[in-house]
C-alpha cells in the first residue's frame, strides 16, 4: 500500500501486530505467476487443503438454507467426496477440465463447486440470470466437459438448443443429492481426491458483470483464492480486535444474499466461511427484505455483506424495527458505492456495528478485494473506498501509464496475488488489462488522498460534455444525498452542440411530491450548491420503478437508455 496510507492509531497497532513476524498474517516476498509480490506467508496453497481442514469443524453447521435444509461440516465433506468420485468415475472429470454450474443459489451449487475444485478441475459459474442466448454464449465460451444445471435454467433452452449443448448435462433435481447419500453398489464412501494441485493452477472462472458488451470469464487460481481467504481473515481479525465479542456472543454466522456466480457469494461467503468454520445462512430466489430480517433474528446472524440496493430495502422496510437484530456485529458492502446517508440510516437500525461496518472496492478480475474502509475509518472518511488491503499495491496512472500524484484523477491499477490469471480464451482482452509486472488496469477512475482511494466512475461511463470530463458517480452521490431522492443514475445523452449532456434518471421517495418543474429546479439547485455548473443535470427523467440492476447491484444504464437487458431477474 502507499507509504502514507496511515490507519487510525488503534488500527495501526492492530495491523502491525497481525502482520508481524511469527503472527498468523505474517507477510513475505514470494514469486507467484512468475512475478515477485508481497504475500501472506501462511496462505493455503489449494482449495482442497481448505476443504480438508474443514473436517475439524465436525458437527457445526456450515450451510442453512431458506427452505429449511441444513448441512454440517462433516456431512458436507462426505457429500463433496462422493460427488467428486462420481464426477471422476462417471463423467471422466480430470484436472484442468472445466465444469460449468448454471443454477440459482442452492446446496447443490456449493457441493458441485467443492467437488470440482477438489479434483483439480475448474468450476465455471454461469450467470443464473442469463437468457437462453446468453446461456448458450457462456457454454460455447467456456467449453465445459460437463454442465451442472437446475431445471429452471434448463427450461429456458428449447429442446433444440439443449440438444446443441456440446457436453454432458447433469441436472440438479430430486435425485441429485440422494445419489450422494447412497453410495453405489459395491462402492464404499469416498475420500477426497489426492491428485496434486498447485497454487498457480486455475480453480474458478467467473464472468464479468457484462453491463456493456459480452461478459468475459476471469480465471482465478487456487493461489488467488488462498490469498483472498487470508485477506478476509485478516479483516475479520482486526475488526474483532477493535470490538471484541462478548463472552456469550453467538458464534460467527454469515447471511448470504449474493449469487454464487459472483465473487461476493462464492469467494466471500461459501469459500471464506468454510475456511473459518462459520455458519452460512442462505436466501433463495428473489430478494425479500422480510426474509432477511427474519433469518437474522432466527439464526442469530452476526455478519452480512450487502449491496447498496439490498441495504436500502432492508433499512427502509416499514417493519424493520420489529425484528431483533442485536446479534449483528459486522456488516460490509460493495458492488456499488454506499451513500453516506444510507450508512447513517443503517447505523440507526443496528448501532452496535458502528465500529465494524465497512465498505470496499474490488472487481472480479481482482478476486473481490482491493481496498477496505473499516469501522472508525469509514466514519472519518465516509466517501472513501478505503486503503489497499495487505498484499495489494495500488497506483493511479495517467493516460500514458505514468503514476499520478495524490489528488489527481486517473486510471486505477492494482497488483498482487489477488489479480486473476487471465480472461479465458481471450488473449487480446487479457493483454489490454494485464500490463507488465502483472499490473491490472481496472477500467475505473479514482484518486488517492492520504493513501485512501476515492472512486470517480467507470471509465466507460465518463460523460464528455463540451470538452469537460464529467464523472457520473459524484453527481449520483450528490443527488442521493437529497432527502427526497431514493435512487438515481446519471448518464450522458447525445447533444448536437456539446457532444453529450448530463441526464439523470431519478426515483423519488414516497414522501416526495409528484414530479414537477418545481421539483426539477429544486434538485438542480441542490446539485449546483456542491458541483460545477456543467455537472448539473440538463435533463431529469423521473421513474417510478426501481432502477434495473445486475446481480451485484450495479445499475444497467444501457437498459435505462432503451437497450434490451440480457438478464432475467429472479
Amino acid at each position: 500500500m502507499p507509504a502514507d496510507a496511515t490507519p487510525t492509531p488503534d488500527l495501526a497497532a492492530i495491523e502491525a501486530h497481525l502482520t508481524g513476524p511469527g503472527q498468523p498474517f505474517e507477510l513475505e516476498q514470494a514469486t507467484i505467476l512468475g512475478q515477485p509480490v508481497t504475500a501472506f506467508k501462511h496462505r493455503p496453497r489449494s482449495l482442497r487443503d481448505v476443504l480438508q481442514r474443514s473436517s475439524t469443524f465436525g458437527q457445526a453447521d456450515y450451510m442453512v438454507w431458506e427452505d429449511g435444509r441444513r448441512y454440517t461440516y462433516a456431512e458436507h465433506l462426505t457429500l463433496v467426496a462422493n460427488l467428486a468420485a462420481n464426477l471422476q468415475s462417471i463423467h471422466g472429470i480430470k484436472p484442468g477440465d472445466r465444469v460449468a454450474i448454471l443454477a440459482a443459489n442452492c446446496p447443490e451449487w456449493v457441493l458441485s463447486f467443492w467437488a470440482v475444485t477438489s479434483l483439480g478441475a475448474v468450476a465455471v459459474g454461469l450467470n443464473a440470470w442469463w437468457t437462453a442466448d446468453e446461456i448458450l454464449y457462456g457454454i460455447a465460451d467456456c467449453q465445459p466437459s460437463l454442465l451442472i444445471a437446475d431445471e429452471k435454467r434448463l427450461a429456458r433452452l428449447s429442446a433444440e438448443q439443449l440438444a446443441s449443448v456440446p457436453c454432458w448435462v447433469l441436472p440438479i433435481d430430486a435425485d441429485f443429492e440422494a445419489a450422494l447419500r447412497e453410495p453405489r453398489a459395491g462402492h464404499t464412501p469416498a475420500a477426497l481426491p489426492t491428485t496434486p494441485i498447485t497454487e498457480d493452477m486455475p480453480a474458478v472462472m467467473l464472468y464479468t458483470s457484462g453491463t456493456t458488451g459480452r461478459p468475459k470469464a476471469a480465471v482465478h487460481t487456487h493461489g488467488n483464492l488462498g490469498s483472498l481467504l487470508m485477506v478476509s481473515f485478516f479483516h475479520g481479525a482486526r475488526l474483532m480486535a477493535l470490538r471484541p465479542p462478548a463472552a456469550d456472543a453467538p458464534p460467527n454466522c454469515v447471511l448470504v444474499t449474493s449469487p454464487l456466480f459472483h465473487v461476493s457469494g462464492l469467494h466471500c461467503a461459501a469459500v471464506t466461511a468454510l475456511g473459518g468454520g462459520a455458519k452460512t445462512v442462505w436466501t433463495m430466489g428473489r430478494f425479500e427484505p422480510l426474509t432477511v430480517l427474519r433469518l437474522i433474528q432466527e439464526e442469530r446472524v452476526t455478519g452480512w455483506g450487502y449491496t447498496s440496493t439490498m441495504l436500502h430495502r432492508v433499512v427502509h422496510h416499514p417493519r424493520a424495527a420489529e425484528y431483533d437484530l442485536s446479534s449483528l456485529r459486522m456488516m460490509g458492502g460493495g458492488g456499488s458505492p454506499i451513500p453516506e446517508r444510507l450508512q447513517n440510516e443503517a447505523l440507526q437500525l443496528v448501532p452496535q456495528v458502528q465500529q465494524t461496518m465497512g465498505v470496499g472496492y474490488g472487481l472480479t478480475e481482482g478476486c473481490a478485494f482491493s481496498t477496505l474502509n473499516p469501522g472508525p475509518e469509514l466514519r472519518a472518511h465516509p466517501m472513501s473506498a478505503g486503503r489497499p488491503v495487505p498484499t495489494v499495491e495500488l497506483q493511479i496512472r495517467d493516460e500514458n501509464g505514468q503514476p499520478l500524484p495524490e489528488g489527481e484523477d486517473g486510471d486505477i491499477h492494482v497488483r498482487g496475488p489477488l489479480v486473476m490469471l487471465e480472461y479465458f480464451g481471450n488473449p487480446e482482452a487479457t493483454a489490454s488489462v494485464l500490463l507488465p509486472g502483472r499490473w491490472l488496469r481496472t477500467g475505473d477512475v479514482g484518486q488517492l488522498r492520504d493513501g485512501r482511494l476515492y472512486l470517480c466512475s467507470r471509465k466507460r461511463d465518463l460523460i464528455l460534455r463540451g470538452g469537460e470530463n464529467v464523472y457520473p458517480q459524484e453527481i449520483e452521490q450528490r443527488l442521493e444525498a437529497h432527502p427526497l431522492v431514493a435512487e438515481c443514475a446519471v448518464v450522458g445523452v447525445p447533444d448536437e452542440e456539446l457532444g453529450q449532456r448530463v441526464a439523470a434518471f431519478v426515483r423519488v421517495t414516497e414522501q416526495a411530491p409528484p414530479p414537477s418543474p418545481q421539483l426539477e429546479d429544486a434538485l438542480r439547485a441542490w446539485v449546483a450548491e456542491a458541483l460545477a455548473y456543467f455537472k448539473v443535470p440538463a435533463e431529469l427523467r423521473f421513474v417510478t420503478e426501481p432502477l434495473p440492476r445486475n446481480a451485484t447491484g450495479k445499475v444497467l444504464k444501457h437498459v435505462l437508455l432503451g437497450e434490451q437487458s440480457a438478464f432475467i431477474e429472479e
